[in-house]
Formats: C-alpha cells, sequence, structure tokens
C-alpha cells in the first residue's frame, strides 16, 4: 500500500527544506499521498471522517513538519485533537486504526543539531522533544519507526544540503 505523508506548514511556499521534500515526494504518486493540510483545510475545521478514511486507505503514514516552537505547528495539533477519536484510534470499542500501522515523523529543524543535546543551547534532544508524537503512536498501539530530521534549516539552505537531505528523507519513507 501506499504511503501517506501529511504535511503541515505554516507557510509552505516560503519553506526551503519541507518544500522541496514534497516536491520530490510529489513526483512518485504511484509510492506515497502527499496531504498538505493548509491547502486541503485552510479555516482549521477537518472532515473527520475523511481524514480518517485517508488514512485506513493507506499503509504507512508519516507526518512531515517543521518544529515550531519545539513542537508541531498548531494545525497539526489540531488535526491528533479532531481526528484520532475514540473508538477509531484508540480505546475499548474498535479504536484499533493505527493498530501494527508504521508511522514516522519527517521533521525539519532551524537550529543546528548541537544545539539540541543536553549540553547545547536547548538542553534536550530532538528525539526528547518528539516523545509526545511517540506516546501518542505507542498509545494507538502503532509500530511508531522513529524520525528524519533537517537540522539548521536557518543556517545551511545550500542546494547541495537541500539535496542530499532530499534524498535521505526518501529514502527513510521507503525503509520504514
Amino acid at each position: 500500500m501506499k504511503t501517506l505523508v501529511i504535511v503541515a506548514h505554516p507557510s509552505m511556499e516560503t519553506s526551503v527544506i519541507n518544500k522541496r521534500w514534497v516536491e520530490e515526494l510529489k513526483k512518485y504518486p504511484e509510492k506515497y499521498t502527499v496531504h498538505e493540510l493548509s491547502k486541503v483545510y485552510p479555516d482549521g475545521n477537518f472532515d473527520v471522517e475523511k481524514e480518517q478514511k485517508l488514512v485506513e486507505s493507506h499503509g504507512n503514514l508519516v507526518l512531515q513538519f517543521p518544529i515550531y516552537w519545539f513542537n508541531c505547528p498548531p494545525l497539526l495539533k489540531k488535526w491528533f485533537d479532531d481526528v484520532l477519536t475514540y473508538g477509531w484510534a484508540f480505546g475499548s470499542n474498535g479504536g484499533d486504526k493505527f493498530k501494527n500501522r508504521k508511522v514516522a515523523l519527517g521533521v525539519s529543524a532551524g537550529i543546528e543539531k548541537q544545539d539540541y543535546h543536553e549540553n547545547g543551547r536547548y538542553q534536550y534532544t530532538l528525539e526528547q522533544i518528539l516523545v509526545p508524537f511517540k506516546m501518542t503512536f505507542l498509545y494507538c498501539d502503532a509500530d511508531y519507526r522513529s524520525f528524519f530530521a533537517f537540522y539548521g534549516e536557518e543556517y545551511d539552505r545550500s542546494e547541495e544540503t537541500v539535496e542530499k537531505s532530499t534524498e535521505n528523507y526518501l529514502n527513510f519513507v521507503d525503509n520504514l
């Protein structure tokens, strides 16, 4: 089955990394469905049933987003709150739509990797910051496969770096 990549970026038109990743993913519609939340739901009002059916109709799931105030953008948080309902994503009444589904994150971080370190500027690793996502998917019995990260987007936007990141990201998605 195809991989569903849910993209949550508050300003894709100004993005470098996420925009490039989406461009590359869209070249392979037989492998990936790219679902850009801001384009489909500019008002943030989700069609929950449609979103749930979209997840159900795919195999793997990747959530792609920039680290936004050490979290995900608000639209993605709202997607979690609205779409991952009791009886569908979790709970004793069914709630098994993520059971054993491979789930991963593709994130871009504006700051450099060494800043995401116990001895770094922000004192926490990106893995620690992303724990709520891991916990959410473990709670839903998904097969959480960790994350792919691009660090230092504010500092290195060279074509070579962006292209290498894009190649590595698609490789990560393909090998969930």
